[in-house]
């Protein structure tokens, strides 16, 4: 059987690598560069991801195929801090200590969110999926968490829509943040990057006799006969990674649009730490970013000879004019960074960066086939109630598994 899969991103290698060999498999993207948004920058001598990117234990399926494609020898557990920026001020919420000196919030309120940390895991999110985020902070911590701590948070995420998410989302997100010891987060990194697993990746499946067309966006789906035209070329499958509307359009099907948001990330380099030694730092005031990400204090600064930060912004439709230089200088002024000391800087932006988990998602994702094509991403259930590079494995497999049962004399 002839398949295409249109999308090169994690969910698009993986349901090639499960297809290739027992079938003939064209893989067509859009960018000069596999992996989607787990792409990376070639710079000087190292990669370095071109979005923020780490793993957690509880990634079975991620860590599985680390072991398949022989890269588990790179895997690093490292630990990851994280602080807020609250009126021009760095407060490190790494350990216990720091949390208790923290001033924007009562000991009250902080115990209140240490023990929702402690019982996230324990939660039911399908139970929350028709729940604001909003309303379960209001409803069981108080006014005083939502606006002080949680509010700036799902603002600098998820902009005008952050009153329609999820507690659903809310939680996974905390329950999956809370493998931490007094020092940190527990996070996994590939030593040279993840670049080396798209690479393998990449290898494997080309290997297996697949076909990877970099640099071929796909114009036009087409329904022909029992079959697909992909570009005006014949194939009998056609699985599509991209975001539901956008292959609803190329194929002129009616299938239920998810809601997306673009993000546009900044990577620079310095000479120096700007953020007091912290790894996640969330901004509490309003600035072009949500987040600064100190790279290298996480990852160890003497695989990169330089200091490496993100910073991450969210946005619907479309940037405004200027964004990228505006973003810069906000960053320099407000770390006291001359335009000098930058080494240097790239913007990724993409327009459907991942899903807004708004209530109600959880019943209107699409199935993995509609219209005799097959769809899986980061819309695919094991992307819900948050997406992760685990989840996008599982959903290429899934939709490998489904693609193999449809045609099983194929």
């Amino acid at each position: 059987m002839k398949v295409c899969i249109v999308g090169g991103g994690l969910c698009g290698l993986v349901s090639a690598l499960e297809l290739a060999g027992a079938h003939q498999v064209d893989l067509f993207e859009r960018r000069p560069i596999p992996g989607g948004c787990l792409g990376s920058y070639r710079i000087g001598d190292y990669w370095i991801e071109e979005y923020y990117h780490h793993c957690f234990a509880g990634d079975t399926s991620l860590l599985s195929l680390f072991d398949a494609l022989q890269v588990t020898d790179r895997l690093e557990w490292l630990q990851g801090s994280t602080g807020y920026y609250v009126d021009g001020t760095i407060h490190p919420l790494t350990t216990p200590t720091e949390i208790l000196r923290y001033p924007h919030l009562t000991f009250t309120e902080k115990a209140r969110l240490g023990l929702l940390t402690l019982r996230s895991r324990r939660l039911d999110v399908s139970a929350l999926d028709g729940v604001t985020a909003k309303d379960f902070i209001l409803d069981t911590l108080g006014p005083g968490i939502y606006a002080s701590f949680f509010e700036p948070l799902l603002k600098s995420k998820f902009g005008d829509r952050r009153s329609e998410v999820s507690a659903a989302w809310l939680i996974s997100r905390i329950a999956i943040r809370s493998d931490r010891g007094a020092g940190g987060e527990r996070l996994g990194y590939l030593k040279g990057g993840f670049r080396h697993f798209i690479a393998r990746l990449e290898e494997e499946v080309a290997g297996r006799g697949a076909s990877i067309r970099l640099d071929s966006p796909v114009e036009e789906i087409r329904r022909e006969g029992s079959g697909w035209l992909v570009n005006g070329e014949a194939y009998d499958c056609v699985v599509s990674t991209l975001p539901p509307q956008v292959t609803a359009e190329l194929a002129d099907l009616d299938i239920t649009p998810v809601p997306y948001q673009g993000a546009a990330c900044m990577t620079l380099a310095l000479d120096r730490d700007v953020t007091d030694g912290i790894y996640w730092l969330n901004m509490k005031d309003a600035a072009p970013y949500g987040a600064v990400v100190s790279h290298t204090n996480f990852a160890p600064l003497a695989w990169y000879g330089e200091h490496i930060v993100y910073l991450a912004s969210y946005f619907t439709d479309r940037l405004p004019e200027g964004f990228e230089q505006s973003m810069l200088s906000d960053f320099c002024r407000r770390f006291s960074v001359s335009a000098s000391e930058v080494h240097w800087h790239r913007l990724a932006v993409d327009r459907y960066a991942g899903p807004v988990y708004t209530t109600g998602l959880r019943d209107r994702l699409p199935a993995y086939e509609e219209h005799g094509l097959f769809l899986a991403g980061m819309f695919s259930p094991p992307n819900y109630p948050e997406r992760s590079m685990n989840g996008s494995v599982l959903a290429g497999q899934e939709v490998a598994k489904r693609v193999l049962a449809r045609f099983p004399d194929a």
